[in-house]
């Protein structure tokens, strides 16, 4: 992605992003010829359109692109893939936050998934613009490149070892420390329902533990749901639900882009990623309906539902994440189908037990372009995961606020005194938009960031 933003040189085409209002004057200095151009071709600077301008020898000579005012991120993001081969440089904007806006939106459309098909062309080159923030745009290319080839990896290839693998090789790229417990040694160090959940696949379940940072800053821990594929376990899924489950790993792989930008940039927290590593499937000793597990936390669940595996493992981290009192605890976790019924793919579902922490994500989503809405922690529907043999279900007996549920049963594992947030995302994108290609895809990343650094590091949203 970052090989298409290259340093200033010669022979590069200008490109200027330009509103509808913006329009008339903009074409006025560039010249009557220009301005019958675009009549001719009845550019109206719609977002998105581009109006390519000759020069005198018939050559590319000017490129405008229309854009809706104060929309900077996609403004330019489809450019990449759009334009002719060659090297082309902003032009007619200033100021830090646009120009790096600009440069992350081109880098984003840069991207492409290459590890099974080389793609037919290349894409176009930017120059650096002068004003952009270099090491953020790098910070979050980069993070947002790592989650989505992890998350469009197929399951054969991105098993618990391999997602593991990634984090290790992640640990060894910042200098960081990770360590990963594997297989019937979870049950060892008292991880039971992570263990469970994996058991029945020939490829071992595991539990990922990365830190990073000065051990007297503030502690952020992301806990992030790894489950490799999910075939539903005994509670088998059909064909069409279990087509996309390759994803299902999608939050893991979203906040470990998160945890990469985190080090990247350098920030002042104590960092500390856990990520379970599982596949739920199908075997002679898988977990089954009914089963009683006892979590990390000493709580009994009762298993209503083999296909609601996701809070099962990210229960027993988010005991291990809150044993430390960290400052913030964030999990994500492509975890519920209520959840994209209710919001659609584009809009992850937030869940936090403090308002405060709510409203500043919220903001940080809307200024960065990359929102979430929240749901609540409905506490009278706790009464819907009751259990006549165990402490909690797993699930609800229907089909009511299943998303709001899962949070619940979530918030069982974590003290009301430590700030908490969960996000259920979909962490795909379900058709091509400009800089966001059809697939994987690290929604509310941008927005974490931003929070992360604002609560820490006095900047962001």
């Amino acid at each position: 992605m970052l090989a298409s933003l290259v340093p200033p040189g010669s022979g590069f085409v200008p490109i200027m992003p330009v509103t509808a209002e913006e329009l008339i004057p903009r074409l006025a200095g560039l010249g009557a010829a220009t301005e019958r151009w675009a009549e001719a071709t009845r550019f109206a600077a719609e977002p998105g359109k581009l109006l390519l301008i000759p020069d005198e020898t018939g050559r590319l000579g000017h490129v405008l692109v229309g854009m809706a005012a104060g929309e900077w991120l996609w403004a330019i993001a489809h450019c990449p893939d759009a334009l002719p081969e060659g090297t082309y440089r902003v032009e007619g904007v200033a100021g830090r936050d646009a120009e790096t806006r600009l440069a992350l939106g081109w880098a984003l459309g840069s991207y492409a998934f290459t590890r099974y098909r080389r793609r037919e062309r290349g894409f176009a080159r930017l120059e650096w613009p002068a004003g952009a923030d270099r090491a953020r745009v790098e910070a979050l290319a980069d993070a947002i490149a790592l989650a989505r080839d992890l998350i469009n990896t197929p399951a054969e290839d991105m098993g618990p070892a391999e997602l593991a693998g990634a984090a290790e090789d992640m640990a060894a790229r910042t200098g960081a420390r990770c360590s990963v417990i594997v297989g019937d040694r979870l049950l060892d160090e008292n991880y039971p329902a992570i263990h469970a959940v994996g058991r029945a696949s020939t490829r071992a379940p595991r539990l990922v533990d990365l830190t990073w940072g000065d051990p007297r800053a503030p502690r952020l821990t992301l806990v992030g749901k790894g489950v490799c594929f999910d075939s539903g376990g005994l509670d088998l899924k059909p064909a069409a639900g279990m087509r996309m489950m390759k994803k299902d790993m999608g939050g893991a792989a979203t906040l470990m882009g998160l945890a990469q930008a985190v080090m990247a940039l350098k920030l002042p927290v104590r960092l500390r990623l856990l990520v379970p590593a599982v596949e739920n499937s199908v075997a002679g000793n898988a977990f089954r309906p009914l089963d009683v597990i006892r979590t990390r936390k000493g709580i009994t669940v009762e298993v209503g539902n083999t296909d609601a595996e996701g809070r099962l493992v990210l229960c027993d981290a988010l005991t291990e994440a809150c044993r430390e009192e960290p400052a913030l605890v964030l999990d994500m976790a492509t975890l519920t189908g209520a959840a994209r019924v209710a919001l659609g793919p584009e809009l992850p579902a937030l869940f936090a037990n403090d308002d405060a922490l709510a409203a500043e994500l919220l903001g940080a989503g809307t200024a960065e372009g990359d929102p979430l809405w929240r749901l609540p922690l409905w506490a009278p529907y706790r009464e819907l995961l009751k259990s006549p043999v165990a402490d909690i279900n797993n699930v609800s007996d229907g089909g009511f606020a299943g998303a709001i549920t899962a949070a619940l049963y979530l918030a069982e594992f974590v003290p009301a005194t430590i700030p908490w947030a969960h996000i259920d995302t979909y962490a795909w994108n379900a058709k091509s938009r400009p800089g966001r290609p059809e697939g994987g895809e690290a929604l509310a990343l941008r927005a974490l960031l931003a929070l992360v650094e604002r609560r820490f590091a006095g900047t962001g949203a």
